[in-house]
């Protein structure tokens, strides 16, 4: 009979020590081009091996994985160790057999950092590693069987889109594009060779491609985005409703954006796609044959701004259902940006209106995930103004950037009507960007590096996360050089976008243990995504630095707060979750001592004022654009009840978040 103690003490060899036998190699693509790799064998006693390593940024894995087959091709051994993204150790161990016993002969355990688990079935069921590196493994049990049953739960399924040729060292071949269903919010696509063998998956963010096939990756991501845009568009044609008549909220208790003060008992009228009238109760004529929605005891609010995202295509549904009808993208790639933006506006896709920003970084071990990497001032002009001619909004620099070319590039943008943000550049200090002309600042790490300038030696690298967790509790916000820093970003009029709920995870999160936020939603997602949450995680903290992690996080809500009471320009950016984690961000806020009311303005009106659209959105006025939110409760009571969006519009077309959320698999929130 099988038990986790036998998994935890068996013994195998280590897959250094193996005879690696046709080893297959895999390239890992990132967006600035190969950032490690994956290579596969199997040994003499057939047992199949795998590494990975990758590199985005000095973070990324090391992770060893070997798994033992049974008769039927199922796993009945998994051994998985090394480290995670973010550097964490990772240990995972599976074991499954068949036993005589009737009706659940099939018994499999597991157990990793968070879970230790034992099963019985009738029947065996694939288990889906936490850390799982494997390649083709899966995919042959799922193609032979169609449906296969997951474990710890849940179901996936395989789908043939289409196959493509490519021309591959002068040869003809054909690839097939498969997708999976069940992992998650959205399938996942694979592409597999004439002989069944999984040969390319991901992104064009980050894509997984065996070795000599990569020039034509291009192809393949070409056919991958024609597949999501025909299923985008018809979830578009399915869930977005435009209204043949004028539209009259009524009943409604009315987060008025501009005064931060809620306005009991009003009427707001929308025509097309603009707001026509707004007014007390009564004071509004309402025509016979309009649409008329009651909002009694509920919230109408403007839809909600996420300041910091980086949009896919899939993501879009997911801020609407959220009630978030405008976003800003703070790094992507452009031609792929662009066509979502046309795409999101038309309503051929779901998703929000789109501020966007142009990414800048400089070449080197530590770039960010961009080909914009430029070395000259004249390369760096020239970037800033394409944007400026594509329509971006904005410059967005990153780590590696030469410190030298911070002047060309904000004097060019300011020059172009654009506004520069970013990550303090290596080399300088927050203070020292500031002053060179940036506008705004991502992240609250970087406000806290500013003081320690000596000590910490490298921006690029995951010191300057490591570096604020140890250390953030341990500065004096009410020192005289904290406030004389926070006095110079007011008077420079200052725009800070703190993301609190990306630290939260990075600082709070624990292997095993879900992070506040996650814990909030897990039971609403898919079980794939919930089980990923419950795995935790975080940054790497020893044990006698762990209340250390937790109060430094705590100093970085406390200087979001000493911003705000400064008068310092917050908005409410992630880079996280699409949807669910600007929901928190503004709990964060909350937590933090902003008022309620204040927290709804930052991801409203001042949003669209920190992008110069507060003439058409931000609050819910007589000509403005027609996004606007109904909440079921009071927001500005309880900040959580935010989460509770029940009827979204964007641009006078109507969504409903239920069925928006039924269309990836994601529960609707319990009704009142």
């Amino acid at each position: 009979m099988l038990s986790l103690p036998g998994i935890l003490l068996g013994v195998m060899l280590s897959a250094a020590t193996l005879h690696a036998q046709d080893t297959v190699r895999y390239t890992i693509v990132m967006a600035k081009g190969p950032a490690g790799y994956t290579k596969a064998w199997t040994d003499a006693s057939g047992a199949r091996h795998y590494y990975t390593e990758w590199n985005d940024r000095g973070r990324g894995p090391a992770i060893s994985q070997t798994v033992v087959l049974g008769a039927d091709g199922f796993p009945v051994r998994m051994d998985i160790t090394g480290v995670d993204y973010l550097k964490s150790p990772v240990e995972e161990h599976y074991l499954a057999e068949t036993v005589t016993q009737a009706g659940t002969p099939w018994h499999a355990a597991w157990r990793n950092d968070a879970e230790s688990t034992t099963v019985a079935r009738p029947s065996p069921a694939y288990y889906l590693a936490m850390n799982d590196i494997s390649i083709d493994v899966f995919e042959p049990l799922l193609f032979k069987a169609q449906r296969l049953a997951l474990l710890p739960q849940g179901e996936a399924r395989v789908e043939k889109v289409r196959d493509v040729s490519v021309t591959v060292g002068g040869a003809s071949r054909t690839l097939t594009l498969n997708a999976v269903h069940g992992f998650g919010f959205t399938p996942n696509t694979f592409w597999t060779d004439e002989q069944g063998h999984n040969v390319a998956f991901g992104s064009s963010w980050w894509m997984t491609i065996r070795e000599g096939l990569e020039p034509i990756q291009p192809q393949l991501l070409k056919a991958q985005a024609s597949y999501d845009s025909a299923r985008g568009a018809d979830l578009a044609r399915r869930l977005i409703r435009s209204p043949k008549k004028v539209v009259v909220f009524r009943n409604a208790t009315l987060f008025d954006a501009d005064s931060a003060r809620m306005r009991a008992h009003r009427t707001v009228l929308v025509r097309g796609n603009r707001i026509a009238a707004v007014g007390p109760d009564g004071s509004v004529p309402i025509p016979s044959d309009a649409e008329v929605v009651d909002v009694t005891g509920r919230t109408l609010l403007p839809g909600l701004w996420d300041m910091h995202v980086h949009l896919s295509d899939d993501d879009g549904l997911q801020h609407l259902a959220a009630g978030v009808t405008s976003v800003r993208d703070l790094a992507n790639d452009i031609d792929e940006t662009l066509k979502r933006r046309k795409a999101f506006d038309a309503g051929t896709l779901i998703g929000p209106r789109m501020s966007i920003a142009g990414f800048i970084d400089g070449p080197g071990p530590y770039a960010g995930p961009t080909k914009v990497l430029v070395s000259t001032a004249d390369s760096a002009r020239a970037w800033v103004n394409r944007y400026a001619d594509l329509g971006y909004q904005q410059i967005k620099v990153y780590s590696s950037l030469d410190t030298a070319l911070v002047a060309p590039i904000i004097a060019t943008a300011h020059k172009r009507g654009l506004r520069v943000s970013g990550h303090v550049p290596n080399g300088m200090t927050a203070e020292e960007f500031v002053r060179a002309g940036a506008d705004e600042l991502q992240h609250v790490n970087f406000l806290f590096l500013n003081f320690w300038r000596d000590s910490v030696k490298d921006t690029r690298t995951p010191e300057r996360f490591t570096a604020p967790a140890q250390r953030a509790a341990l500065l004096d916000l009410k020192s005289d050089r904290v406030q004389r820093f926070i006095q110079l970003l007011r008077d420079r009029g200052t725009v800070i976008d703190p993301t609190l709920v990306t630290f939260e995870s990075m600082l709070v999160g624990r292997p095993g243990v879900m992070d506040p936020g996650s814990a909030e939603v897990a039971d609403r997602m898919p079980p794939v995504i919930r089980r990923g949450m419950a795995s935790g995680g975080g940054l790497p903290v020893a044990d006698s630095l762990d209340q250390r992690y937790r109060d430094s996080y705590r100093a970085f809500a406390e200087m979001v707060k000493a911003m705000y009471d400064a008068g310092v320009k917050i908005v409410a950016g992630t880079d996280g979750f699409s949807g669910f984690a600007l929901h928190r961000e503004l709990e964060l806020y909350s937590a933090a001592g902003i008022p309620n009311l204040d927290v709804l303005r930052i991801a409203t009106i001042d949003a669209a004022r920190v992008m110069k659209k507060d003439r058409e959105l931000g609050s819910i006025a007589p000509g403005k654009f027609a996004d606007l939110i109904i909440v079921d409760g009071r927001p500005d009571l309880h900040i959580a009840d935010i989460r509770r969006v029940v009827y979204v519009m964007k641009d006078g077309k109507v969504y409903d978040p239920a069925a928006l959320y039924g269309a990836v698999g994601v529960a609707a929130i319990t009704p009142r």
